[in-house]
């Protein structure tokens, strides 16, 4: 989380000097791309693509294995012709269920369930039994069930891995098998991938390095790629580079699934990860797209400065999070009235990077600590921001007087504790929110405000809170009820993902990232706001819409015309195939021959 920090700086000192960032789309470009994007964000589940008539399916698979593969099997939704053409008669329960009571029984389970862990490995294992069923149910509780299988839940799961683990999922690839890392990717059953998330481990969230257990945020990212923008499953490939641990617990766990050995730095690392780059462009494409995800601070860095020219690539920590805290950042400019050009950020959490050279954009917003400053709550008495973020991942350092502080010096202050998981967070929903309201009273004194003012940030909240993992509604002694916004990634990176894949573009710009955090922001309601929102709920992330074949950024032609009904025709859906052949007579044809 740290490193989005450099590039919120960067992005944010474009919008304050008018300028536009570096990279591989044309200047004429930086206002067009991604303009739309997001823009149907606020469709309902109830919008989804739909099938009007039964799609057929080909499949060689008879019997037992078309049961046994995610992709293919239905469970009790094989329709008795199904069931006795591909020979699973008799193997299930005569009852033939809708996917509706199947989705039911799912949910019903679900309910059922407190541990965050325990429901992790219930859904985790419909996921490797029944894929559609999955993502319906995730599709359709979005917000309830994305903490399960992405943050704060899918940490815990990556502590436990080796302890949980049932079915392996994606590709582990280690220093071991240097040169030969093709062959690896020959092993993959899917011969047409169109995104990858590469991890190795080394910084999984804020709890540090995980090895290989690390693999559950790639499969996490991967599912939000299909429940949020409709990649199709089988496109999508997760990745794990086991080049060992540095963590000794691990080290010494019979159970780690890892190589038992202290992380390689050496060039041989290096050298690992360009022949991975190599061979996955070489067997899936150019513009294959590559996320990479978790790789510590100073890796994370340098592999996105020598690969973002040369691949189809982006770094979630760095730009998705610089990009949905923008967008956090640009709603609570419309909820105060103030333009982002007049606010003061104060980050606690600099990136690896922090002491490398800024350039002339990012001086007006990255300074050295002043010399008296001791602690944070020194900073922020001796700075004065109007925004405090947090990205260090070490917990409640947004201390209570450090809130109290913020609510002091700030009519409407914003606080954004973007640490994952939820354990690692700068602070609560319900410190940010209480704290802040209990110096209403000297602030208003202090400066004097109107009843009229008064009555306004009364009804509206005086906090604008954020935070990167999510935290319930809070609320306040006289009945006022908060919704915290959470500004998940989840916001950014499907769609980006979604739009390269379409588009077919081979290199991307930070100007797509600067884009969809304006495009974000705009989705946010007045009364959303009200409510203390930052962010839409991610009950409305299933949407997103596409724009990207402008001039000369797209590499896949003709340029479709209804751009919105191409991206309905592409996204994947989550209802059933018919796996009955298709049969169809010849009218008019005589078998027999001509008599005279």
């Amino acid at each position: 989380m740290e490193e989005g920090r450099e590039a919120l700086t960067a992005q944010m000192s474009h919008i304050a000097n008018g300028t536009r960032p570096s990279g591989s789309l044309p200047a004429d470009l930086a206002g067009q791309c991604l303009s739309t994007m997001l823009s149907r964000l606020r469709t309902t589940w109830s919008l989804r693509p739909c099938v009007s008539v039964c799609r057929w399916a080909h499949t060689k698979e008879k019997g037992k294995p078309l049961m046994l593969n995610p992709r293919t099997n239905k469970g009790m939704a094989f329709s008795l012709q199904e069931r006795q053409i591909l020979g699973i008669h008799g193997l299930l329960p005569p009852k033939v269920e809708t996917q509706d009571i199947q989705a039911m029984r799912f949910q019903n389970n679900l309910k059922k369930m407190i541990d965050p862990l325990e429901k992790y490995v219930y859904l985790m294992g419909i996921q490797e039994r029944n894929e559609r069923l999955f993502y319906r149910v995730l599709m359709e509780d979005i917000e309830e069930l994305m903490p399960i299988v992405y943050t704060p839940t899918v940490g815990l799961a990556c502590t436990q891995y080796g302890h949980i683990f049932r079915r392996p999922k994606g590709l582990f690839i280690s220093i071991r098998d240097k040169g030969h890392v093709r062959s690896i990717l020959d092993n993959w059953p899917e011969t047409s991938v169109s995104a990858v998330v590469v991890t190795d481990g080394e910084r999984i969230l804020g709890l540090g390095d995980l090895g290989v257990y690390g693999m559950g945020i790639p499969v996490g990212k991967l599912c939000l790629y299909t429940a949020c923008a409709g990649i199709r499953p089988e496109k999508c490939l997760p990745v794990v580079i086991d080049v060992g641990t540095d963590n000794e617990t691990l080290l010494k766990d019979p159970l780690y699934m890892g190589l038992y050995q202290k992380r390689d730095r050496s060039q041989a690392y290096d050298d690992l990860i360009d022949e991975f780059m190599e061979a996955v462009v070489e067997k899936y494409g150019q513009d294959t797209l590559i996320q990479f995800e978790d790789f510590g601070n100073h890796n994370a860095f340098r592999f996105l400065r020598k690969y973002r020219e040369k691949y189809c690539t982006f770094n979630d920590d760095i730009q998705g999070t610089a990009s949905v805290a923008l967008a956090g950042l640009l709603a609570a400019q419309r909820a105060i009235g103030k333009p982002i050009t007049e606010h003061r950020v104060l980050f606690l959490g600099a990136g690896e990077d922090r002491l490398q050279e800024m350039d002339a954009n990012q001086e007006a917003f990255v300074h050295d600590s002043p010399g008296s400053v001791q602690s944070f709550l020194d900073a922020v008495n001796t700075i004065k921001p109007t925004a405090i973020i947090g990205v260090a991942g070490a917990g409640r350092l947004f201390t209570h007087d450090v809130i109290k502080s913020m609510g002091t010096l700030n009519e409407r202050p914003i606080i954004f504790a973007l640490s994952n998981p939820t354990t690692k967070a700068e602070c609560t929903a319900e410190d940010a929110y209480t704290l802040t309201d209990v110096n209403a009273s000297f602030f208003f004194h202090s400066f004097r405000l109107t009843l009229t003012f008064s009555v306004k940030s009364s009804r509206a909240g005086r906090c604008l809170f954020a935070s990167g993992s999510p935290f319930g509604p809070v609320t306040m002694s006289d009945g006022r009820v908060f919704t915290p916004g959470q500004g998940n990634n989840a916001y950014i990176f499907p769609g980006v993902a979604l739009a390269v894949i379409l588009s077919g573009v081979r290199h991307i710009s930070d100007t797509v990232f600067l884009e969809a955090a304006k495009t974000l922001a705009e989705q946010v309601t007045d009364k959303e706001l009200e409510e203390g929102r930052l962010y839409p709920p991610l009950s409305n992330i299933r949407e997103v819409m596409e724009y990207v074949y402008t001039k000369g950024m797209a590499f896949r032609y003709p340029e479709p015309l209804d751009k919105n009904g191409f991206v309905r025709a592409t996204v994947w859906d989550t209802h059933y195939d018919s796996f009955l052949p298709d049969t169809y007579n010849w009218p008019g044809v005589s078998f027999s021959p001509k008599t005279n």
